[in-house]
């Protein structure tokens, strides 16, 4: 039987807590969201944008939370109604407890940023890493000022090696969370326009993302894209702090982890590469050549691990992509089944560019047509309109049958396409569902795709909801 997460004593000593009520002997889970709580979790009722978590600490002590963690301001409402942890500010009580706990952990502990490909590098990272120990990541994207602590928090004393995703939006949230995670490797993935809005430029945006060389561990690795223009910014910031190696991975010459070559299909690919000069060959279950290209950064983070490279490649063969990032499913439409392609998580030039790439390579069926629908790329600042404008030579090099787009800047890619690829356009995505509904017919391929505030998401949920699911073969 598996030891609890925390004691009950060391986790309110953790948070220099004062209690009320008994403290329980275990906790079994930490949350921060009553509708995925479990009995025996720690509840912290940190405020969001949205809500105050304070408003349903009644309802985690009633489905048997082991304990709610609130603030002094809160305390007065909740006396007697079961053991609490009241602390001054419980966003950072839940840094403090997080501390605690890398402070405790003895394992491999990675942490991975970049404009794109964050998610995913930590998915294969966790996959590669569990079948040689203990290791534990994050559940879903939880990488800003709430997810990273909470993370730590969840994270077992006894694992063998912990995953951390590390994300920004503006400048200044890289270090704090990089201090709090103290990797001994980190990742950039890569530097892309993304977040324009809020930096100056490219090489501001490789800046911010550096932080996460700044809290490497004394002589840690630093994992760097070698095909990116930033990689020399990049390296030279890694080399003037704690970091004792910088290991390139890419297509470039001088990459210490280089792509050999790579065969793409629409649903795997298989890779041939050198890893610090030794050759491997694997397959992974996740297509496009930007997984390929940040499967090398994984490699290099287990090489830099002391990890089994071998058994980490065989791993990658299991690679599927999550439900918004690239997950395909077969559905029944009039005159036969169609592909639908779920990357409505998130979108920006360099994401899109990728899931248009990796439409082509799916062939339409009969009568069928390969369809993007697209809703705007946000925080992309001035240029958004050209970086917008700019897919059309992406779109049309991949052999897109039609487009269908929402929003404001997709606006102008739709313009700007020849007529024969104009499939609909509307100002919002609740606008553009019941024309893409209607168009879909058998041997479709239906990818879409867009900023998560575009709300691409109920369209999919809409088609999902309209066409029955094929059984697995």
């Amino acid at each position: 039987m598996s030891a609890p997460l925390w004691s009950g004593e060391k986790l309110v000593a953790a948070m220099a807590a004062r209690t009320e009520g008994t403290v329980p002997a275990a906790v079994t889970g930490v949350s921060i969201d009553t509708r995925t709580l479990e009995p025996g979790d720690a509840f912290f009722a940190i405020t969001g944008e949205a809500r105050n978590g304070h408003e349903f600490v009644a309802g985690a002590l009633d489905k048997g939370a082991a304990l709610a963690v609130i603030d002094e301001a809160h305390a007065a409402g909740f006396a007697g109604r079961g053991p609490l942890a009241v602390v001054p500010d419980v966003l950072k009580a839940m840094e403090q407890a997080g501390s605690v706990r890398r402070a405790e952990l003895e394992a491999g502990v990675v942490a991975v940023t970049g404009s794109v490909g964050k998610t995913g590098t930590k998915e294969a990272l966790r996959l590669a890493l569990s079948r040689q120990g203990k290791t534990h990541s994050p559940v879903a994207s939880y990488n800003n000022h709430w997810g990273v602590p909470l993370t730590l928090c969840r994270t077992p004393a006894d694992v063998a090696y912990a995953v951390y995703e590390i994300g920004m939006s503006n400048p200044g949230e890289i270090l704090p969370l990089a201090k709090l995670v103290r990797p001994q490797v980190s990742i950039i993935t890569t530097i892309q326009p993304v977040h324009l809005a809020a930096f100056a430029s490219l090489e501001g945006i490789a800046e911010e993302k550096a932080g996460v060389f700044w809290e490497l561990e004394p002589g840690g690795t630093a994992i760097i894209n070698a095909d990116i223009p930033q990689a020399e910014l990049l390296e030279r910031i890694a080399k003037a702090g704690p970091a004792g190696r910088v290991i390139r991975f890419g297509e470039s010459p001088d990459a210490d982890v280089r792509l050999i070559s790579c065969a793409l299909r629409s649903d795997v690919s298989t890779v041939d590469a050198l890893v610090m000069g030794k050759p491997v060959t694997y397959r992974i279950g996740s297509p496009g050549k930007h997984i390929v290209l940040n499967s090398l950064a994984v490699l290099a983070a287990v090489e830099a691990l002391g990890a089994d490279l071998a058994l980490a490649a065989l791993a990658l063969g299991n690679l599927k992509p999550p439900a918004g990032r690239g997950a395909q499913q077969k559905l029944e439409a009039p005159g036969g089944f169609f592909t639908l392609i779920d990357e409505s998580y998130n979108a920006n030039p360099a994401s899109v560019r990728a899931a248009i790439e990796n439409l082509g390579r799916i062939p339409a069926t009969g009568r069928g047509r390969r369809i993007a629908v697209l809703g705007d790329m946000l925080e992309l600042g001035p240029t958004g309109p050209e970086l917008h404008k700019d897919l059309a030579e992406t779109i049309l090099a991949n052999h897109v049958d039609a487009v269908f787009a929402c929003g404001p800047l997709m606006r102008g890619l739709y313009d700007s396409l020849p007529s024969n690829l104009r499939g609909a356009y509307a100002a919002q995505s609740s606008g553009l569902e019941p024309l893409v509904l209607d168009a879909i017919r058998g041997g479709d391929v239906v990818m879409v795709k867009g900023s998560l505030s575009s709300r691409m998401g109920p369209i999919v949920k809409a088609i999902m909801a309209r066409f029955p699911v094929l059984p697995a073969e």
